[in-house]
């Protein structure tokens, strides 16, 4: 299965440190939940790239995807680097509006 272009873009922005290019994925309004955390909108999702989502670095590799439902989908991903335990299996789920960016990530 493809992804849609716009979680291809986000992994990409993600891999290259590409801020703007990562926060160019979300609706203005969009929420992301990582590590029992909620962060809403533009601002708060650059705080926590700036933050969490950057203190360690590590490489991530698309193994699966799964459409749910319409503009729903999870991506499985398997995660290496510095972080506690070095090694991560995720399924992270999107959703994506019919504009074509992400509404929400769950982490």
């Amino acid at each position: 299965m493809t992804i849609p272009d716009v979680v291809s873009r986000y992994y990409a922005a993600a891999a290259a440190d590409d801020l703007d290019g990562v926060l160019g994925c979300f609706t203005a309004d969009a929420r992301v939940h990582d590590e029992d955390h909620d962060h809403h909108g533009i601002d708060e999702i650059r705080a926590w790239r700036e933050g969490v989502a950057s203190r360690f670095t590590y490489t991530t590799e698309i193994v699966g995807a799964e459409q749910l439902g319409d503009g729903a989908y999870v991506v499985s991903t398997h995660l290496e680097g510095d972080f506690p335990g070095g090694v991560v299996d995720l399924h992270q789920r999107f959703t994506v509006t019919a504009d074509g960016l992400i509404s929400e990530l769950v982490i």
